[in-house]
This record gives C-alpha cells, sequence and structure tokens, in this order.
C-alpha cells in the first residue's frame, strides 16, 4: 500500500490523505493487523460490509462460483530454517510462532497433510518449503478465493498452508460461510483440477447439491497391470462389473481380490 500511494491515487482517497499527506509506517499495518483488528476481527466485518454492498448492488449472481488459490511467496528463507522433523517451539514464542502452534490441529494448515514439511522456517512456521509451481522450493502459503462468475466478486477469502487437501478444506469451508453469511447457495461451482477429488466431488453433489465443473485426473487407461476402463462391460441385469476379455466378475481373478489384467 506504501508503494502503490505513490503512484494510485485511489490508494490515498481511500486512506482519507491528501496529495501532500504521508503514508504511515509499515509497521503501523503489521502491528495493527497482528493486534486489535485480529482481536476484534475487524478486517473480516469489513470484507464482508463490502461483498453485502456488491449484492446490494446487483452484481452478484449467486448462482454460479469458481474457487482458486493462489501462492503466497512467505518472507522468509532457506538459511533461517531446519528440517521439519526437527522444528521445536522455542521458550518465547514471538506471534508467527504462537499463530503456528494454534493451527496445527486445524484441518486447513497442520492437520491438512500427515507428511511434516521438509524444512520449516523460523520467522514464519506456519508457511511450507513448496515447489508446486515447478521451479526453485520456497516457504508459502496460499490464499484461497471464493469468486461469483456474474462480475467476478470475491465472496470469500481463506489462508491455507501451501498443500492440496488444505486447498479443499478451505473451498469447503468458504461455500458454506458465504451461504451462513449472505444467503447464497450456488448451482454450480468452477475449479482446477486440484479440487477434483472423489472426496470433495462426493461433498459437492451428494452433501450440498452442486454441480461441479471441474476436470478430474483421466486415469482410464492403466499402465499398471490392472484393467483399464475399455476392458469392462455393463451387464444391466447384474450389478457386477465384468471384464470384456475374461467374461468373469470383477475382484475373483485367481489368487487375487483386485482386478488385474492379463499377466
Amino acid at each position: 500500500m506504501r508503494r502503490g500511494s505513490h503512484l494510485n491515487l485511489a490508494y490515498r482517497w481511500f486512506c482519507r490523505l491528501g496529495l501532500d499527506g504521508s503514508m504511515p509506517d509499515h509497521s503501523n499495518f503489521s502491528k495493527n493487523r497482528h493486534g486489535r483488528f485480529r482481536e476484534s476481527d475487524l478486517v473480516r466485518k469489513v470484507f464482508e460490509t463490502t461483498v453485502q454492498r456488491c449484492i446490494a448492488e446487483d452484481l452478484v449472481g449467486g448462482d454460479g462460483f469458481a474457487v482458486d488459490a493462489s501462492m503466497i511467496k512467505a518472507d522468509a528463507n532457506r538459511q533461517r530454517s531446519v528440517p521439519g522433523s526437527e522444528w521445536q517451539a522455542p521458550e518465547t514464542a514471538n506471534h508467527a510462532v504462537r499463530e503456528y502452534l494454534a493451527v496445527l490441529n486445524d484441518a486447513a494448515f497442520g492437520a491438512a497433510t500427515p507428511v511434516v514439511s521438509k524444512f520449516i522456517s523460523h520467522a514464519d512456521p506456519a508457511s511450507r518449503w513448496t515447489g508446486a509451481n515447478g521451479g526453485l522450493a520456497f516457504f508459502a502459503s496460499c490464499a484461497n478465493y471464493l469468486i461469483d462468475l456474474k462480475s467476478a466478486v470475491i465472496l470469500d477469502v481463506e489462508a491455507t498452508t501451501a498443500v492440496r487437501p488444505a486447498e479443499v478444506t478451505a473451498q469447503q469451508r468458504m461455500i458454506d460461510r458465504t451461504q451462513e453469511r449472505f444467503g447464497l447457495w450456488p448451482e454450480r461451482l468452477a475449479a482446477d483440477a486440484a479440487y477434483g477429488s472423489v472426496e470433495n466431488l462426493a461433498w459437492l453433489v451428494h452433501e450440498r447439491g452442486i454441480e461441479p465443473h471441474i476436470p478430474v485426473f483421466d486415469k482410464s487407461q492403466r499402465t499398471d497391470g490392472t484393467f483399464s476402463r475399455d476392458d469392462f462391460t455393463y451387464d444391466l441385469t447384474s450389478v457386477t462389473p465384468t471384464t470384456a476379455r475374461r467374461g468373469r466378475p470383477c475382484g475373483v481373478t485367481a489368487g487375487s481380490s483386485q482386478c488385474r489384467g492379463p499377466a
């Protein structure tokens, strides 16, 4: 915000500063964000008031949502970290460590995966060492967004650790919270393949009645010795799938309880 205020007058207008007014020091934002703003939930209230105004101005359709996550690089580096298996909470913990300890059992953070992060940063232990972008690994968290498709209004935001299961958890929380706060319940949800797990699709369709517009990983053609999709036929007179090549029920191959292809 401090950098943008030098180029964008809208920043100054938002902060009620004149052309000659000086911006507050950056530490003021951090101290307020970690202090009274967090305790009062003020940032969330301001955000939801803005969303409510968008709904009142008919900018929100409410029938179609999209969800996505952005990787946010943490202010942490590899040199000031330890292997995840060796990390221990210091006796005197700063706010970053206290936050990390508070979310160890949260499904969007510590409980999102049983896999311990390769490295844990002293400065920001809640961030995760990741190479998900395909380049050099770095510490990061994820900002998850729930977006209404009519005018691309962001309806909800939630921070998580940088792993896929946490992103799915955030998606489910944001959908439920949007329904609770604004009474919005989408008919369809658009997302990328990261949200195409069986568990999440079942949650959307069977538990929430939402039509998923989500691609799934195509594993119909197998190369590991198991049957491919083309190997099966469906018999309407039986609830048991059979293999086209051998004509026998799936699950009764000799010496195995799995559907495996020819040796």
